[in-house]
């Protein structure tokens, strides 16, 4: 991609968690950078309702990546938040949950940086706060564990690899992102390092969204159920946590009285 970089006019970058997709969970500062936006690059992932709120002249770009699927070059993407901000526009760069987690944050703040363009990070409710929430669960809870691990089931190498022998223990509690096509191999690595197969796991589909979908499973059932399930929106998957009995009574009662 060429880049046309004017710094007469400098621009300015906002790195803004949109949340889960609940437009009322956007934070203030989140609704204020989209009303000066002037661009919007967001991802795949961003709720309509979220898109509406950018100003009415503003530019929205989807610049979304897919998981093994076909996405725009990280380059690219980097190329035209410099591009645009250069040229003097306020650019967002709206990222799905929280932009500092599993984001690619980093590499975009490196290329506006050396393009020395000003910028900032508004943070945002990330997909794992959501889920729980929903579940009506916390992450943590004394006596059973003291630290939750934020996992992504694949990386730019493949299916991620992980400390399996601590994961494995009892009580421990994972948030695990981009979880789906992983499942199998995630199941297999567990199993082989010891964890109780009656270890429960939780899967939130579309968490905070009107089609939210809460799948409650364990270790040895996971992939059987998870295929039968036919999640095809974004999903949080939560290992070692269930859904909380009266929560999980309520989902069932909306179903039956939709």
């Amino acid at each position: 991609m060429q880049v046309t970089q004017s710094h007469d006019v400098t621009g300015h970058v906002d790195f803004v968690g949109a949340g889960p997709g609940d437009p009322e969970l956007l934070t203030l500062k989140a609704i204020k950078a989209f009303e000066s936006a002037d661009v919007v690059l967001h991802d795949r992932l961003i709720s309509a309702e979220i898109l509406q709120l950018a100003g009415k002249t503003a530019v929205l770009v989807d610049v979304g990546k897919a998981g093994f699927g076909p996405s725009w070059k990280q380059e690219d993407i980097d190329a035209l938040l410099v591009d645009y901000a250069s040229k003097g526009q306020r650019v967002v760069r709206l990222k799905s949950g929280d932009p500092t987690v599993f984001g690619r944050l980093d590499e975009e703040i490196e290329a506006v940086e050396d393009a020395g363009i000003p910028w900032q990070i508004v943070p945002g409710i990330t997909a794992a706060s959501a889920a729980v929430a929903s579940i009506g669960q916390s992450l943590t809870q004394r006596g059973r564990n003291s630290s939750v691990r934020f996992l992504t089931g694949h990386d730019m190498k493949g299916f991620a690899d992980h400390d399996w022998n601590a994961l494995a223990r009892p009580g421990a509690v994972a948030a695990i992102y981009m979880g789906k096509k992983s499942a199998r191999f995630i199941q297999g690595r567990l199993i082989m390092h010891g964890a109780d197969r009656a270890t429960p796991i939780t899967l939130v589909e579309n968490a905070s969204r009107p089609d939210q979908r809460i799948l409650a499973t364990d270790l040895d059932r996971l992939s059987n159920d998870l295929s039968a399930a036919e999640m095809d929106g974004p999903t949080l998957t939560f290992f070692g946590l269930a859904p909380r009995h009266a929560v999980q009574a309520l989902t069932e009662f909306k179903k039956e009285h939709a």
